[in-house]
C-alpha cells in the first residue's frame, strides 16, 4: 500500500538522526517559486496570510529569506525525521531501522503546502505553509489551484511504480483536499479512529492525528501490503469495529483512557 500523511507545524532540527540518507524533493522547482512570493509578504502580512502570531510571523519570514534550492545538511533534515506534530509522535520514524526508512521511501508519502508531496528521506528546509492558505499566484487563488494535478500525478506513477493495491489516506480532509480521488488509479481507505469518552465513541484531534501516524508506523514495520489486514491493527488500545466498518472506511475503537 502507498500511505498518505499531513505535513505538522512543529519541526525539529535539533534531535540526533538515525540515517544518512538524504533526498531532493521532486517539485523543488514549484516550491522555490512559493518561496519567492511569499518574500513578497511582510512579516505583518504573513501574520496576516497565515492567521499566526507575530511571533510566528516573523520566525517564518526568516524562514522563506533563509530558504534555498539547494539543501545541505546544514539546512535540512529527512522529512519525516523533521516534523514533530501528533501524526509523527505516533509514527516514531527516529525508531526506525534503515530497512524500515528504505521501506517508507517506497510506500509513505508526507503532502505539503511547500513541497507538494514528499518522501520520507526527501531533504527539508524548515517552513510554515498550510495547505489551506489562500495564497494567490498565476495559477489560481489557493495553493489547491497552485498544485493543481501535480500530486494527484506523483501519486498515480508511485501506485504504478509499486503496484500498490490500495491507497491508504492517513492525512487530514485539508491535506488531501490536495488529492483528486476520482483520478487517483486504485481503490482509497481512509481509516477512522473513535475514542471512548463519557461513554460515548467519538473523533478526538488529538488521538485520532496520532493514531494514524501509529497505523502507519504498523504497516511499515510489518510491510503490510493487503488491506484486508488493516482489521488486524491494535497498537495503543484500538481494535477493528466491523459493524461501523465499510471496505473503504475502517472503523476502530479505543476503550475509554
Amino acid at each position: 500500500m502507498l500511505i498518505l500523511v499531513s505535513p505538522a507545524k512543529s519541526l525539529d532540527y535539533e534531535s540526533s538522526l538515525n540515517t544518512e540518507s538524504g533526498t531532493r524533493p521532486q517539485f523543488m522547482d514549484q516550491s522555490e517559486t512559493l518561496i519567492e512570493r511569499m518574500r513578497e509578504f511582510s512579516p505583518p502580512e504573513v501574520g496576516e496570510l497565515m492567521g499566526i502570531s507575530d511571533k510566528l510571523a516573523d520566525l517564518n519570514f526568516g524562514r522563506y529569506l533563509d530558504w534555498r534550492p539547494r539543501n545541505t545538511s546544514k539546512n535540512s533534515r529527512p522529512a519525516v525525521l523533521a516534523f514533530k506534530g501528533d501524526v509523527y509522535i505516533g509514527m516514531q520514524a527516529e525508531t526506525f531501522s534503515q530497512d524500515d526508512l528504505d521501506y517508507a521511501q517506497e510506500h509513505l508519502r508526507i503532502l505539503s503546502g511547500l513541497y507538494g508531496l514528499l518522501r520520507p528521506l526527501d531533504l527539508m528546509q524548515p517552513y510554515r505553509l498550510e495547505m489551506g492558505t489562500k495564497l494567490t499566484t498565476d495559477r489560481g487563488n489557493s495553493l489547491y489551484d497552485f498544485w493543481g494535478e501535480m500530486i494527484t500525478e506523483a501519486i498515480n506513477k508511485q501506485l504504478r511504480r509499486t503496484k500498490a493495491p490500495a491507497l491508504l489516506n492517513l492525512a487530514s480532509n485539508e491535506y488531501f483536499s490536495a488529492v483528486k480521488p476520482k483520478q487517483v488509479k486504485t481503490e482509497i481507505i481512509s481509516p477512522v479512529f473513535k475514542d471512548c469518552k463519557s461513554g460515548q465513541n467519538k473523533i478526538i484531534s488529538f488521538f485520532a492525528k496520532k493514531a494514524r501516524g501509529t497505523m502507519s508506523r504498523w504497516v511499515i514495520q510489518n510491510r503490510v501490503e493487503n488491506p484486508d489486514q488493516l482489521r488486524d491493527f491494535d497498537l495503543d488500545g484500538y481494535y477493528f469495529n466491523e459493524a461501523e466498518s465499510t471496505p473503504n472506511k475502517p472503523v476502530f475503537y479505543r476503550d475509554e483512557q
